[in-house]
């Protein structure tokens, strides 16, 4: 049993889908607002002195940021692709 993931495994296979992938993946990562999202993340990780701690930093309801473990943070995908914050 392969520890890669069905959609790894897929774009492993398909280079066409992987370029189109990262094609758009790039593009989505460098608008201003993932920018900002992702400044202000690393800004509170410093501030926090996470350096080397796995966790993530989880956006809650009402806009603060608490620790939580990677595998529930990204797992956590609700009706239609909706996040569902906690």
């Amino acid at each position: 049993m392969s520890s890669l993931s069905k959609s790894a495994l897929y774009y492993r296979k398909n280079k066409k889908a992987r370029d189109k992938k990262k094609a758009y993946d790039t593009a989505y990562h460098s608008t201003p607002e993932r920018r900002k999202y992702r400044t202000d993340l690393n800004r509170e990780r410093r501030k926090r002195g996470l350096k080397g701690n796995p966790s993530d930093l989880s956006h809650k309801k009402n806009g603060k940021l608490v620790l939580e473990s990677k595998s529930n943070n990204r797992g956590r995908q609700g009706a239609d692709g909706k996040s569902t914050k906690k």
